[in-house]
């Protein structure tokens, strides 16, 4: 029986051959990072240091070569053959809320952009419901229709407030057209590892792509109301200037704030634009020339996500003080399974 040896750990865990190094730790009992444990995400890194393994497929939004060659895997794409011995990445700061399958109530549904709705629930039973901020849950809007969304609010607030990008698939097409005030949503959770880590001192940088606002904007709220002095600022891109949403919202917290800022990036203004264009990424490789002592929390597109993940690991910063979580759509999801 292969043994799996965890760094920092006295006794090593019994695997059977074959089984990934995350069903291992999650049968265990080990805390470990996870999302969507199809090697689309890219949450559960960990460092391989030596042993007998099989990779499985996964994403290059989810491990790219370049991390890969730094002997970065995928737990939950990683098999073991024989004794293996990894590292966790950051097993000392990961933080578990009990799982809670909550019924809720529509109270608010707005259209804050042409393609987002923002949902704001009120818990009507199943709670007390704790999270880190920067965390999803999966919302179910009738039997059969359900999609994972992150949390835009602080841990604490009275309502949960969700923002759906409509994409076209089943769930959001619901949103759009069915879902009314007053309506049941059932809300499980929470989910994900790329959450705010409280015990940091020091800048934050936040990056988000479309919907991608959604965590970075719950970890904003949750670090400025713990009363967080340290510098944080918010980059968030989206196409063109019509897809800008919750600008009210952030600048609300700018204006609160003094250690908070945000700079809207245009990639692909229709007309001359006033704001910032380009890349997002462009625009935080240009304003930061170091990112030491830096956490840095990424939500989005994959191809945003990998290419801040590149970005800021090339310039140093430690994978560990890197959160990053790629927003897939349900097609997405099912043609890199399918692949």
């Amino acid at each position: 029986m292969p043994l799996i040896h965890v760094e920092d750990r006295a006794a090593p865990l019994a695997a059977e051959e074959g089984e990934t190094i995350l069903a291992a730790l999650k049968r265990h009992g080990l805390p470990a990072a996870y999302s969507c444990e199809a090697g689309n995400c890219g949450t559960c890194k960990v460092e391989y240091l030596g042993g007998e393994i099989f990779e499985l497929d996964h994403s290059e939004y989810a491990l790219s070569p370049a991390l890969r060659a730094k002997n970065i895997v995928l737990a939950c794409r990683t098999q073991v053959w024989g004794d293996v011995a990894i590292r966790q990445i950051d097993a000392d700061e990961l933080v578990e809320h009990p799982s809670r399958l909550l019924t809720t109530r529509v109270v608010a549904l707005d259209a804050p952009a042409h393609d987002v709705r923002r949902l704001q629930l009120a818990i009507r039973a199943g709670g007390p419901f704790d999270f880190s901020a920067g965390q999803y849950a999966r919302l179910e809007f009738a039997r059969g229709i359900a999609r994972d969304y992150s949390m835009a609010n602080a841990p604490g607030d009275e309502l949960l407030e969700f923002h759906v990008r409509l994409t076209g698939g089943e769930g959001s097409r619901f949103v759009a057209e069915r879902l009314a005030v007053g309506d049941q949503v059932i809300v499980e959770g929470p989910k994900g590892a790329s959450y705010w880590r409280e015990r940091h001192r020091g800048p934050m940088l936040l990056v988000a792509g479309g919907t991608g606002l959604a965590p970075m904007l719950s970890i904003a709220r949750a670090a400025l109301a713990a009363g967080r002095t340290e510098p944080m600022r918010l980059y968030f891109g989206v196409r063109a200037e019509r897809d800008v949403y919750m600008e009210d919202a952030l600048a609300e917290l700018a204006a609160r704030h003094p250690n908070f800022a945000f700079e809207i990036v245009l990639s692909d203004p229709a007309d001359a634009a006033s704001r910032r264009t380009g890349l997002v990424t462009a625009a935080v490789a240009q304003d930061w020339p170091s990112f030491a002592g830096c956490k840095a929390y990424v939500a989005g597109p994959p191809p945003m996500v990998a290419a801040a993940t590149a970005l800021l690991t090339s310039r140093g910063l430690p994978l560990r003080d890197l959160h990053a979580d790629a927003f897939i759509t349900e097609a997405e999801r099912a043609a890199l399974a399918a692949a």
